[in-house]
């Protein structure tokens, strides 16, 4: 499981990193004016489509139920089941991508409501529009990635996504060189992204994947409804973190600029959660469905416990990291071109109060298959619509009194909301199994953690305050390295890892 679970973090870790490349460039390429929050918004809603199906978020569904067909009826009967999922998906996106374009007036005004009175809004309709193709592709990548991930094969879905981001970087450092207009810009960018998804579903089909899913045939038959009863609450859970910044991005179109904060210090803490949470969701929820349905109570006790040291091991630090060094380092990775430093400073804060709900996001990804496994979609669904309430509810207020921070603030409350309410649910209705080993490591991972965070603090000063360019980048690389380093040290010391043991494990064959 850790291994599969190092192939697909190792790959959400390349695709986030041309992620950041992709947001440093279109911060310096659009700034952070009326032009970058109607292409931000508008490409957050498409953003959310995108984790809605991909990401992991359909394996909830397609891999529990795909898994059943196989083991019930064979290999045949699964093909035809997941040909007929990928022929329904693919169909019912084309149809709502076209009344999404007829409606997107009015649904761009929903989400940004603030951009009536600026007239941001047409900007922000003409980008979306542009995007929409992407959903029509969408669809079938996430399907095909799914029945991959379900035999076990991580590697091709791992690395998949970096062609959306590499797409989008190509088209950037070419309107950079031409020195394009922001809204020209803007609109180039916007319809790249449907290019990158044709991309993406070209180097798919490429590998034979789609012989996972013969006949290719829509269908909305007994069978079909049910899975769809099931898959459409499973994917918008899997998708609450991406629910929650939409409902801070309704709240902060109010106030010139914050959208574009909101969006820049979510890129942040979207790096760790991708590392951790997508992982998570991709690779356990097939171990635990088979462990459910084999009834192996060790089998299921095992897989929950080492995804709850790795989602605690990986996400504190995480957060303490980037609570400490905020600032340092959004000035570093966003502070070119029209992006100045008070945006700087202001991403800095949202990024603070944002890192506080990293470990509830990641706790929600950790928790979620445990009810997924059991064919429990609606859980989890609930446990998302209860947090976005929240997060609602308390941006309303404090996005009045502090802006962006604010926003961010109540967006963490709603995280925290939502892993509870799932783990109040877990533990009355089946208990959430963990064995004696994650008893002793999960106190020693936290005062590691915490130990490595006060390093960080301790070591905040020494970024000179006019520090520009190679110094920066070299100071600020100079204390994260120092703080995994003591990280890792006192893992072992304290006997919470054997970084040994991992390397020999994972060495040998699977």
């Amino acid at each position: 499981m850790i291994r599969s679970f190092l192939t697909v973090s190792t790959g959400t870790l390349a695709s986030r990193l041309l992620g950041f490349a992709r947001d440093s460039l279109i911060a310096a390429l659009l700034g952070t004016g009326a032009v970058a929050d109607a292409f931000l918004a508008a490409f957050q809603l498409v953003n959310v489509v995108r984790r809605l199906l991909s990401e992991g978020a359909l394996n909830a569904a397609l891999i529990p139920a795909w898994l059943r067909v196989r083991d019930r009826d064979g290999v045949a009967e699964a093909a035809a089941f997941a040909g007929r999922v990928l022929g329904t998906v693919s169909a019912a996106l084309i149809a709502i991508s076209l009344l999404i374009a007829l409606l997107m007036p009015l649904i761009m005004t929903v989400i940004a409501p603030g951009f009536l009175d600026s007239g941001t809004l047409d900007l922000a309709v003409q980008n979306a529009r542009l995007m929409l193709p992407y959903l029509a592709f969408a669809g079938p990548v996430t399907v095909l990635m799914g029945l991959l991930n379900a035999q076990g094969r991580f590697a091709l879905t791992a690395f998949a996504p970096l062609l959306f981001n590499i797409a989008l970087i190509a088209a950037i450092a070419m309107l950079l060189v031409w020195r394009a207009e922001a809204g020209f810009a803007a609109w180039i960018l916007a319809a790249t992204v449907g290019l990158a998804g044709l991309l993406q579903l070209l180097m798919l089909l490429s590998q034979r994947s789609a012989r996972l899913a013969t006949p290719l045939r829509a269908s909305f038959d007994k069978q079909m409804r049910g899975f769809f009863a099931k898959a459409i609450p499973g994917m918008i859970a899997s998708s609450g973190p991406q629910w929650l910044m939409v409902a801070g991005a309704i709240i902060a179109s109010a106030t010139p600029s914050a959208v574009s904060w909101l969006y820049f210090a979510n890129r942040l803490i979207e790096l760790p959660l991708g590392i951790v949470g997508v992982a998570m969701g991709t690779v356990l929820v097939p171990e635990l469905t088979r462990a459910v349905a084999s009834s192996d109570r060790t089998a299921v006790a095992h897989a929950e416990s080492r995804a709850l040291e790795l989602a605690t091991g990986l996400a504190l630090p995480a957060t303490l990291g980037l609570i400490v060094l905020a600032e340092p380092i959004v000035r570093l990775l966003f502070e070119h071109g029209a992006f100045g430093a008070e945006d700087s400073t202001a991403t800095a804060r949202a990024l603070m109060w944002l890192a506080l709900g990293l470990p509830a996001h990641v706790l929600i990804k950790a928790l979620s298959p445990a009810f997924y496994a059991r064919s429990d979609t609606m859980t989890p669904l609930m446990a998302t619509a209860k947090g976005f309430v929240v997060a609602v509810a308390l941006a309303v207020l404090l996005g009045h009194f502090y802006s962006a921070s604010g926003i961010a603030a109540s967006i963490a409350a709603g995280a925290w909301s939502s892993a509870l309410s799932l783990l109040r649910k877990g533990t009355r209705e089946f208990g959430f199994s963990m064995d004696d080993a994650a008893r002793k490591r999960l106190p020693r991972i936290v005062l590691a953690a915490a130990a490595m965070g006060a390093l960080l603090w301790l070591s905040a000063d020494l970024m000179p305050a006019e520090a520009h360019g190679l110094i920066r980048f070299l100071v600020l690389g100079v204390q994260i390295a120092a703080g995994i380093a003591v990280y890792g040290l006192l893992l072992q010391i304290l006997g919470a890892a054997s970084w040994r043991q991992a390397v020999n494990a994972l060495k040998r064959p699977g």
